[in-house]
């Protein structure tokens, strides 16, 4: 039944395709079967040019658009957070459950202007299981990257992974003049917890912070462990009032963190300083000044938050 405005017809490709009939091989083909055939290699070919996802889904719409009039597609893989949106999406659409063997690749919706009946149905799925094996290798090759991002003990982003973010964010508040503030966030007093309770306490409190200041911020913020048990958060479009709303946030939070070593409750606490970006300096100038705010806040007695001069 092809796909209408209201509704969304629904294939499990992975197992759509392992149904397929393979009796019919030894038939001649026609030559519109010939055609398809070719177009499918020639996607074939240009899907295994790219490990980045979405230059896949864009040479996907670029090809099979030359065979069925597809307006836009949409794109999500939950497992590494992946959302793509290519085109506008309306009219028709037809979704997929996308999977191969025991792998789950996403959910793909195709849309149109008019309506597909079933040859173009039939063709579109064979389209799509050509990208099964490109797009299972471009996600193994997407959580190999995230992995490289990420510090092990905490999840959260790393060293490299905050220098990538903060030149995509210096660079859009340049473009766009949108604000964006930076906290740096050093633990009270962590080396007298690993003496006191051992470095596995230490390592917990660590996680349970990680967890915390994810908690505490939108999803367009992000948590980076700087060092040690030091962490820097980057507030996209946050100014120096809303920074500091966020930090005293933070500072509490901390502060009420129910931390558990054995059945003895921890009191843990942390300095915070931070700095709202200025077009003319550089990340490693504004990352500065918000270590300077920091370490002015552990002079002034710790468990407190400091402004960066301007």
């Amino acid at each position: 039944m092809p796909p209408d405005k209201q509704g969304t017809a629904t294939v499990d490709i992975g197992t759509a395709h392992s149904r397929r009939p393979e009796n019919n091989c030894s038939k001649p083909l026609s030559t519109r079967q010939l055609g398809l055939s070719e177009r499918l290699r020639n996607l074939t070919l240009r899907l295994q040019t790219s490990l980045e996802i979405d230059r896949l889904l864009g040479f996907f719409l670029d090809e099979v658009g030359n065979l069925i009039p597809l307006c836009a597609l949409s794109y999500h893989h939950v497992d590494t957070d992946f959302r793509l949106q290519l085109g506008e999406a309306e009219g028709f659409n037809v979704s997929y459950s996308l999977s191969l063997q025991e792998d789950r690749l996403g959910e793909l919706r195709l849309f149109s202007h008019d309506r597909l009946f079933q040859v173009a149905l039939e063709q579109l799925e064979s389209a799509v299981n050509c990208m099964l094996f490109p797009l299972r290798n471009a996600l193994l090759y997407r959580r190999a990257v995230q992995a490289s991002l990420k510090d092990p003990l905490t999840g959260v982003g790393n060293r490299v992974s905050l220098e990538r973010s903060l030149a995509r964010e210096t660079e859009l508040s340049r473009r766009h003049g949108q604000a964006m503030s930076v906290i740096m966030l050093d633990m009270d007093h962590f080396k007298r917890l690993n003496d006191d309770y051992g470095h596995q306490a230490g390592d917990a409190a660590l996680k349970a912070t990680a967890l915390l200041l994810r908690e505490q911020l939108r999803n367009v913020d992000m948590v980076f462990r700087f060092g040690g048990e030091e962490f820097v958060l980057v507030l996209s479009n946050t100014g120096s009032e809303a920074a500091a709303v966020v930090a005293e946030r933070i500072l509490v939070a901390i502060q009420h963190l129910c931390f558990l070593v054995g059945k003895r409750q921890v009191r843990l606490s942390a300095s915070l300083g931070y700095a709202t970006y200025q077009p003319s300096e550089s990340q490693e100038e504004l990352l500065r000044r918000a270590d300077q705010a920091l370490y002015q806040a552990k002079r002034d007695g710790r468990n407190r938050m400091c402004a960066a001069p301007m």
